[in-house]
């Protein structure tokens, strides 16, 4: 079994509070898009946004994986933008997570902002996709772990 830790490296235990997914299986870009967006928000107003987000009436803003991705009238800076719901659904969980794990250290979760939000690359799960003449095409699928801090 692999010892997972935190690329956050100013932890404070008193003060902070911190949760992480290993092994999700969603869109890597869409990941680091979210994490992006919500980073250094409260914790109340990120999952207000994520709930948006899965009912999609609001969009996350796609800064860097953009191209040929279309304009949302609900994003505020940046043009491009998607719902990604799925992402959406597994970080928010991620978030409940901090919100207990700061309410059984006695953190004030009204004031809680968040200070760390990364993705970084899992396994990848090699498959193959059939293709003509009996040949076959690699079609690889990655995982992504997510840390959340918040303090």
């Amino acid at each position: 079994m692999p010892k997972f830790g935190y690329s956050f490296e100013q932890y404070d235990p008193v003060v902070h509070a911190r949760a992480s997914g290993r092994e999700i299986n969603m869109s890597p870009k869409a990941a680091r898009e979210v994490c992006n967006t919500i980073k250094g928000k409260k914790l109340s107003a990120a999952l207000s946004l994520l709930d948006d987000v899965i009912l999609l009436n609001k969009s996350i803003p796609f800064r860097r994986h953009k191209k040929e991705v279309g304009h949302r009238r609900s994003t505020d800076k940046f043009h491009a933008g998607r719902y990604p719901v799925k992402v959406a659904k597994h970080i928010s969980l991620i978030l409940n997570e901090v919100e207990s794990n700061a309410d059984f250290k006695g953190l004030d979760v009204s004031n809680l902002r968040i200070i760390h939000a990364a993705t970084h690359r899992g396994r990848t799960i090699p498959g193959y996709i059939p293709r003509a003449m009996g040949r076959s095409s690699p079609m690889n699928h990655e995982l992504v772990h997510i840390e959340i801090i918040a303090g």
